[in-house]
């Protein structure tokens, strides 16, 4: 069965830190690259990282870049994003996504979602 399911946000205060956590079943992470992505009330979702299938190459929105850490666990199947320094424009709902290429590409060809966890960064 393919099901991703992401666990770790909250509340947290700005400056402050999360790790979010991404359970993967049904896919081989050495040809799945996986995506994390967010969407704030009243705007579009937009990707925030990802890590390729071959050699888990990283890459990140600007905003994050420095802040934000992806990370894979082959042998658990899971995917982390380590977010430090969170900022009040980091609140949102963030996603995970598996896309059957090996190397990251746009939104679009990301097939499969996880349900969301929120993340609320606020004083």
């Amino acid at each position: 069965q393919l099901q991703l399911v992401e666990s770790g946000g909250g509340l947290v205060q700005p400056g402050e830190s999360l790790i979010l956590s991404c359970a993967v079943s049904g896919f081989n992470l050495d040809y799945t690259s996986i995506g994390w992505f967010r969407q704030a009330p009243g705007k579009e979702r937009e990707g925030v990282s990802c890590i390729s299938g071959s050699y888990g190459k990283a890459n990140y929105e600007d905003s994050v870049k420095g802040r934000f850490f992806i990370s894979r666990d082959m042998a658990q199947n899971m995917v982390y994003l380590q977010m430090d320094s969170l900022k009040a424009e980091d609140t949102g709902v963030y996603y995970c996504a598996a896309s059957n290429f090996r190397v990251c590409v746009s939104e679009s060809e990301f097939q499969y979602w996880g349900q969301g966890t929120q993340v609320t960064v606020s004083s």
